[in-house]
């Protein structure tokens, strides 16, 4: 087991049976000592000309018994977690004290320190475990902040300066014995990003195996916001790549103002454990803290008893009697518990900029901002070059504010700094709140601009892009290092041969590039991959080009089919560069693609979405032209859509005048016109429209009917065309601004009828003349109001008090409201679906606060499924479902009438039974059978009649003499053509049929050739030598899926472990394991079965060769073809080794007479199943196999860290003898076999789930 599992495992252990405890307040503890100027110095700081009272972390040195004594007391109070004295420990902060050159001291000595007290009372409690946590603060500079307000783009410091600082401390801290590391009160989150970046260098030292990490942010005021502006879920987010063991809040606030964000934590994060450790109140006039230990443990215990926290504690003001009597108020609370079935946002890109953006799979099409790139933007090219970046800033706001979500940013052009461009221009975007809310693509051919990028960014941004270009190392190397940010990654479908353009190479770039991103090379969440598949150009007028449109849209469902978790982007005016110029050709086309485009699965693109024109208004021959275009329908289409330019320009340049256009317009009906209005986006006429329908008193006799009636019935059409993906965000955002103008004209009418109304009722003033109160609100993350407002428009016109909160409206502010508002309803919107979970926490606090009012939910994302089901049980009082505005009447009225409340609730009550019941009805769970019964469905053989074949040899044999000319028959050629990109149709698909292939024929022809003469040159030169080890030993397996190893002298050598298949079939079928197909130990208890294993490779030299090909030479022809025959050399190999293992070294099929074709059929008696592969997937079984034959001493062939074998032309695999044994795949198994498992391999259950993700059967943290 690991350091970190290790610790990992107590701290889990412990939290689930008990809140656990921080300490408090080091500062607070010192200050009660009165220590002078003296206390802070030492014999070596004697004569130090600065003074030095105040660094407290210096106190390890000078006075480490305070320090000691002060750990002590923490710990008598009740203190699982003890930090370090260093949150001041890096040179950034001790330069203040000219003390640098002490910061090693400083953290090495006070790591001890804490260590020293923790053990002593481990000692005296060994049943109860304390902990030390190194203390890493977030220094008195900051990433996102400038100290200039005349230059905001300036920075004191730069991230590697940062990073450079904590690696320092970090070491410090680690050598002298913490257990964790705790990044805390983090105002910056881009410095607690530079913070990970060096822990994570760090732990890439063998010399510091990993341990836990524990973050803690800061919010700095009511806001819900740190100091740099993010917040509390965004800090989430951009941290995530550090997969905190803990993570919570510290510092600035008290444990009742600190409430709602460490909720929005607790149930946002996908960290174990929530920590939580306030300041004893905000601090008085005098500066100081006011809150008793015993007021403070009434707060604080109020989280946990609500099931917020996992670890509490103290920061300023708390001192060893807050943490006592917190574990006193907490001893008897169950501690929160994370829900490994239901981790929060696990199916979700989720990115940051200062606020959140999740992206799902439910998610509309995410409108990524084009126009700040210098490439496809001449403007924003001249602003950059001019220096003229206010402007440029400008360019970027504009498009927040018509819809974009994520802004791409390219500063790549030959006359410009791309890492200083880049830096500046996203410092300029920290610094304007406005712009960074939203995630940032940081968009560069030039890595190291990238990078720069990335350390001028606090949120999570997308690396726009790598690829397999360069091979897989430098994409490993790559994506390792963008992982290393924390950022999400665009992969390009392109490889060493080239740019994919057909389905098939786009998919088969893809999918290789999703296997190494997400094994144990990189590690990569899949939800963190986005996919950019080419879209090229089409209507170029050459037949190759003609399917582009179609290979792109064809390879979005092989991603969403085969790729789980993957994102698809592209860059949409690609398709259309053949037409520059026309710009309302180009607009429809890009419409047109999309449309289709989306509905196979692309989730984002870099478009200007609000200029295109929609699908639906296309005119219908050029929708016809652009689909003929788009999907080759029509070999004439690219002349017909010049055509169509010209007569388009023509129209463009005809003397059609406005009062032309004018009268067109008023041909339709008012109605007609404000449907057209909002459809469009279009405000020049809708307030002259909306008037004229006012003024309709036979048709609208109240203002109210205007907004019922055509406005309702446009914004209708608007909200099916957004579904339906033949609208985007920016068209949205367009209608609502007009639905908006419409009803403010509407307003001093509705509010002028109403008073009217009122006098005609005899209401004076101070009379409270309305029906009712309601408080709405679009609830917090949510800024979408349309139906809201409209609902408070027509609930206000029939006389209820409007109470509008807004959007983005915290919980805790809308209960505010409604308390003091005595409001007799709580109405939440929201648009998109984290919304969903916000109402859900609404209702929770309601029924904390004890609230009994009707609580109405609406809005687009919402359901009455999702209301009974997730909302309803959560509180006591009513909750309705409210579909639309006229039914909000209907609700509010029906509850405030006594004759018809009770039957209203009473059929509510009714068919939200009956909606629950069917839906969970209607779940279906995957289904296992147990282990037990899975291995009672083994393989079982007759095995008095099964003959042992003996091998010639017991042990291992080194064979390197093999000769390359004897491999060539075995070489498999299919393989290598593929690699060329080289597939000919059915029936000539094979080789050499792939020959007579009227499309690829001749070019297979061509490379072949080219193989053959480099395969001889090989051959004659010697370049490529054979290295292989075979092995043969006795074995036995055991009923628990084993395969035990035995020498010649029957002397237990090794274990193999198998998984057997646990997915339910039918009854009759068997669940395989690979240790059915070795003969248990016989009644008299001897061991009478044989098992071989093998590693081969003939890729020593191939790197280096390759090199002089790429870097000397410039000839990647040469370097590819050299890498292809070598992999058909290696499993060419594998072939002849497991042949002469059969007819020879193994002899069980002497006779055997097989074609080369029936040995690619596996025609032959036997397996050889290679770890990590579907039969056996747990790659760790080469461990044992290299430990057996002790393959890298006799062969040079080593595993990596992965158990990736090196060099990459290699191939080991096991081999079995038994005429029925067959390959299988184990598919998904269950919690019971990776338990059993973990047993069987003395390994952790979290290691065995890290190796077998793939075939979990269930969700893991």
């Amino acid at each position: 087991m690991t350091r970190y599992d290790e610790i990992k495992n107590a701290i889990l252990n412990a939290s689930k049976e008990k809140i656990l405890f921080i300490d408090g307040a080091m500062g607070t503890m010192i200050q009660r000592h009165h220590l002078t100027e003296d206390d802070f110095r030492n014999e070596s700081l004697k004569d130090h000309k600065k003074p030095l009272k105040g660094n407290n972390d210096l106190l390890s040195l000078t006075r480490p018994d305070i320090i000691l004594e002060i750990h002590r007391e923490y710990l008598e109070a009740g203190s699982d977690f003890i930090e370090t004295n260093t949150f001041s420990g890096t040179t950034i902060a001790q330069d203040d004290y000219g003390c640098c050159h002490l910061v090693y001291d400083i953290n090495f000595v006070g790591a001890q320190l804490a260590r020293k007290a923790v053990d002593e009372y481990n000692k005296k409690t060994p049943n109860r475990r304390r902990f030390v946590c190194g203390a890493l603060g977030p220094t008195n500079k900051t990433l996102s902040i400038s100290p200039s307000v005349e230059k905001p783009e300036f920075r004191n410091i730069t991230f590697q300066e940062l990073a450079s600082a904590y690696l320092e401390q970090a070491k410090a801290l680690y050598e002298g014995g913490v257990d964790i590391f705790l990044i805390e009160t983090i105002f910056d989150t881009a410095n607690a990003k530079a913070c990970i970046f060096a822990l994570k260098t760090l732990f890439e030292d063998s010399n510091y195996p990993e341990i836990p990490i524990f973050i803690s942010g800061t919010i700095v005021d009511l806001s819900g916001r740190t100091l740099s502006g993010q917040t509390g879920e965004g800090f989430l987010i951009s941290t995530r790549h550090a997969s905190p063991l803990a993570i919570g809040l510290n510092c600035a606030l008290g444990a009742e103002e600190m409430r709602p964000f460490i909720e929005a934590i607790s149930r946002n994060t996908q960290s174990n454990l929530v920590i939580c450790y306030p300041n004893a109140g905000l601090p008085n006039a005098l500066g100081g803290y006011d809150e008793t230990p015993e007021m403070m443990a009434k707060s604080v215990s109020e989280l946990a008893r609500n099931g917020l926290v996992n670890i509490i504690g103290g920061c300023c003001g708390t001192t060893p009697d807050h943490i006592k009597a917190l574990n006193d108020s907490c001893k008897n609370i169950k501690p929160r518990i994370f829900d490994d079935n239901n981790i929060p946002h696990f199916d979700t890109l989720s990115l940051s900029g200062l606020e959140p953006s999740y992206i799902t799979k439910n998610s509309n099409f995410i409108n990524i901002g084009e126009r700040c790139n210098v490439s496809g933007s001449k403007r924003f090219c001249n602003l950059i070059k001019k220096d003229n970046y206010e402007e440029a800033l400008n360019v970027a706001r504009i498009q927040v504010e018509n819809g974009a979500q994520i802004i791409d940013i390219n500063l790549d052009d030959g006359l410009l700094d791309g890492k200083y461009c880049m830096s500046k221009f996203l410092r300029l975007i920290a610094s304007e709140p406005e712009i960074a809310k939203v995630p940032l693509c940081v968009d560069s051919s030039d890595f190291d601009v990238i990078i720069a990028g990335l350390e001028a960014a606090q949120g999570k941004c997308i690396v726009n892009s790598i690829s397999l270009k360069e091979g897989e190392e430098n994409f490993i190397k790559k994506a390792k290092l963008i992982q290393k940010y924390g950022g999400a990654i665009v992969v390009m479908a392109f490889d060493e041969l080239g740019q994919a353009a057909e389905t098939d190479r786009k998919f088969e770039i893809c999918k290789r590039s999703y296997d190494i991103l997400v094994s144990k090379k990189v590690g990569m969440n899949p939800n963190d991959i986005i996919f950019d598949p080419n879209i090229l150009t089409i209507g170029t007028g050459m037949e190759e080009h003609s399917k582009y449109a179609i290979y792109f849209i064809d390879v979005c469902r092989l991603i969403k089919a085969n790729l789980p978790g993957a994102r698809i982007s592209g860059g949409i005016s690609n398709i259309s560069f053949s037409f520059r110029g026309m710009e309302v050709l180009r607009e429809a086309m890009h419409s047109v693609f999309l449309y289709h485009a989306i509905q196979a699965g692309l989730d984002m693109g870099i478009v200007n979405a609000g200029s295109l024109p929609l699908y639906s208004e296309i005119d219908k021959n050029l929708l016809n032209l652009c689909e003929d275009l788009i999907f080759d329908r029509d070999p004439d289409a690219t002349e017909k859509m010049l055509l169509m330019a010209q007569k388009l320009t023509k129209k463009d340049n005809s003397n059609e005048n406005e009062e032309n256009l004018k009268n067109l317009r008023l041909q339709k009906t008012p109605e007609e016109r404000l449907v057209d209005a909002l459809v469009k986006g279009v405000d020049m006429y809708v307030v002259e429209d909306t008037e004229e329908c006012r003024q309709n008193l036979i048709k609208y006799p109240r203002p109210l009917n205007v907004i019922e009636g055509p406005l309702m019935n446009g914004m209708k059409v608007v909200g099916e065309l957004f579904g339906a993906g033949k609208m985007f965000l920016p068209q949205v955002i367009k209608s609502a601004r007009v639905m908006k103008k419409a009803v403010a004209h509407l307003i001093p009418y509705m509010d002028a009828e109403r008073e009217k109304r009122l006098k005609e009722q005899g209401f004076i003033d101070n009379d409270n003349p309305y029906n009712g109160t309601i408080v709405i609100a679009t609830v917090k993350g949510d800024v979408h109001d349309i139906g809201k407002n409209i609902v408070g428009v027509v609930l206000g016109c029939n006389n209820f008090k409007v109470v509008d909160l807004g959007v983005m409206t915290p919980s805790e502010k809308i209960i505010k409201a409604a308390i003091d508002e005595k409001a007799d309803f709580i109405g939440a919107s929201g648009l998109i679906t984290p919304s969903l979970d916000e109402m859900v926490h609404l209702a929770k606090e309601m029924q904390r606060n004890n609230l009994k009012i009707p609580l109405l939910i609406g809005g687009a994302t919402t359901s009455k499924t999702h209301t009974a089901v997730k909302i309803n049980h959560r509180y006591d009082g009513p909750v309705i479902h409210c579909l639309d505005a006229s039914k909000s009447v209907v609700v509010v009225s029906s509850l405030l009438d006594e004759k018809t409340k009770e039957e209203f609730l009473d059929d509510l009550k009714e068919d939200y039974e009956s909606i629950c019941e069917e839906y969970y009805e209607s779940l279906k769970e995957r289904r296992f059978i147990t282990l037990k019964e899975a291995r009672s469905r083994k393989v079982d053989f007759d095995w008095n009649n099964h003959i042992s074949y003996k091998p010639t040899f017991i042990g291992s044999k080194s064979f390197n003499d093999i000769s390359l000319e004897n491999l060539i028959p075995y070489i498999d050629w299919k393989p290598f053509f593929d690699v060329w990109q080289l597939r000919g149709k059915y029936p000539n698909r094979a080789y050499p049929n792939i020959f007579n292939d009227s499309d690829v024929g001749n070019e297979a022809k061509k490379v072949f050739e080219d193989a053959k003469k480099m395969l001889q040159d090989i051959i004659d030169n010697k370049i490529l030598s054979v290295k292989a080890i075979i092995g043969f030993y006795k074995c036995a397996s055991t009923n628990n899926d084993d395969i035990v190893l035995y020498d010649e002298n029957n002397k237990i050598i090794d274990t193999l472990h198998g998984l057997r298949q646990q997915c339910d079939k039918e009854h009759d079928q068997k669940c395989y394991c690979i240790s059915d197909f070795i003969r248990p130990l016989t009644v008299d208890g001897v061991v009478d079965d044989y098992i071989g294993m093998f590693a081969c490779s003939v890729g020593f030299g191939v790197d280096e060769l390759c090199h002089k090909y790429e870097k000397i030479e410039y000839d990647d022809y040469k370097s590819i073809m050299l890498k292809a025959i070598a992999d058909r050399l290696s499993e060419a190999l594998a072939e002849y080794i497991h042949k002469i293992v059969r007819t020879d070294l193994w002899g069980y099929s002497k006779n055997e007479d097989l074609k080369n074709s029936d040995l690619l059929s596996i025609k032959y008696q036997g397996i050889r199943p290679a770890p990590g592969y579907p039969v056996q997937p747990d790659h760790q079984e080469k461990v044992t196999i290299w430990n057996i034959m002790d393959v890298e001493e006799k062969t040079g062939i080593k595993l990596t860290e992965s158990l990736a074998m090196e060099p990459a032309s290699s191939v080991s695999a096991l081999m079995f003898a038994n005429p029925h044994s067959s390959y299988f795949s184990l598919g998904k198994i269950n919690k019971d076999q990776i338990e059993d498992y973990a047993t069987r391999k003395k390994q952790s259950i979290d290691l065995v789930e890290k190796w077998l993700e793939p075939n979990l059967g269930y969700e893991t943290v």
